[in-house]
């Protein structure tokens, strides 16, 4: 144990956060109290003070799995219930309070409810005055339940229009293909290994599997980038293109991706890029999501079948900002252009290939290996 490990931690949280999360608190509790003394005509015991807790995880730190919305109204009503179970049994108020926490967290873990403000609850219900142990059971319902309700709906619309992610589950999102694999960045760091990890950790930590997993990506990911940072996507991008015109008909691009045997063809009017035609688009209708005959590209232009919203690199853009959008996007082919002119094209066997050379080349500044003969 050192002197330093009494000083503050770094949140990392910047100041709109800080100040939003601020606001939030300030918005939730004031329609909670509003809600409940003028609309539902409460009179007495409206608000109670575990609620202003409730709001510093709701409001600032949303994504932590102890102010999710399972959290907060079952991990506040099982620990009003052990704190009026504690008033009405043990008659020593030291004995009462210290009982009612005990059986609150043993409840909150049991239910998976574990809700810090949970702890504060039980102890009101022990401590709170005459009134409070007046309403016995009553207190589970009124105003514990109806407090943690409505400072959740709150919640839920402040932190939506805020853009955050909440109610955060932990359950990773399902990939774009609509099956139970992760996305491909995440399968070298998966749930299991992270499992594996928070077991031998043992420990609660605020932090969801998800949370965790998804910062584990980043880290890797800039690890990428200080690596593959001088890589540019002129360097390892395909110049010798096979394009498709418009106006050609798209029989004519079949013949030429077959010709080829590649996958896509960047469409140009000139040298600027208008669009990229795929054998996806060539077999596939797009309206009715059935194969095409054949014997209908004779009809029909590349113009016609062509994607014109594309997205595109710059020449000068490193190769690792194309990383998730080649795995995880599922992108195959991606036209680099130079303003709006085709200069290249990139494909996921030309990232797998500089991804691959460089995996293989020494880190900067550190020795080349020898072998000894």
């Amino acid at each position: 144990m050192q002197f330093r490990d009494f000083l503050p931690v770094s949140t990392n949280t910047g100041l709109k956060e800080s100040g939003l999360g601020a606001l939030g608190a300030f918005v939730g509790l004031l329609g909670t109290g509003i809600l409940c003394q003028w609309l539902l005509g409460i009179d007495a015991h409206w608000l109670i003070a575990p609620m202003g807790a409730s709001a510093v995880l709701l409001f600032a730190a949303p994504a932590s799995p102890l102010a999710q919305p399972w959290s907060i109204v079952v991990g506040n009503g099982v620990s009003a219930l052990m704190g009026v179970a504690s008033a009405a049994l043990v008659p020593d108020l030291a004995l009462a309070s210290a009982l009612a926490v005990m059986l609150a967290i043993a409840a909150m873990f049991l239910t998976r409810s574990l809700h810090p403000p949970g702890g504060a609850v039980a102890l009101t219900a022990v401590i709170g005055g005459e009134g409070i142990r007046q309403l016995g059971v009553g207190y589970v319902l009124l105003p514990v339940l109806i407090n943690s309700s409505l400072l959740l709906i709150l919640g839920l619309c402040y932190n939506r229009l805020l853009g955050r992610r909440y109610p955060n589950g932990g359950k990773a999102q399902p990939n774009r293909h609509q099956t139970a694999d992760p996305e491909p960045s995440a399968r070298l760091a998966g749930a299991a290994d992270i499992d594996f990890a928070l077991k031998q950790h043992g420990e609660l930590l605020d932090i969801s599997r998800q949370d965790l997993q998804a910062l584990l990506q980043e880290a890797q990911l800039h690890a990428l980038r200080e690596r593959v940072g001088t890589v540019l996507c002129r360097d390892v991008m395909s110049k010798d293109l096979v394009t498709a015109s418009p106006e050609e008909s798209a029989m004519a691009a079949w013949q030429l991706l077959s010709h080829h045997r590649i996958k896509a063809l960047p469409v140009v009017d000139g040298e600027l890029l208008v669009g990229i035609i795929t054998l996806h688009d060539l077999m596939i209708d797009q309206g009715s999501h059935q194969p095409r005959a054949l014997l209908a590209l004779e009809t029909q232009t590349v113009a016609d079948l062509m994607t014109r919203t594309v997205q595109t690199a710059r020449q000068d853009q490193p190769l690792h900002d194309l990383v998730r959008a080649f795995s995880d996007g599922g992108l195959h082919h991606m036209p680099v252009v130079d303003g709006e002119r085709l200069v290249g094209i990139l494909t996921q066997s030309d990232m797998v290939a500089a991804l691959f050379t460089l995996a293989l080349q020494p880190a900067q500044g550190a020795p080349i290996p020898s072998v000894e003969k």
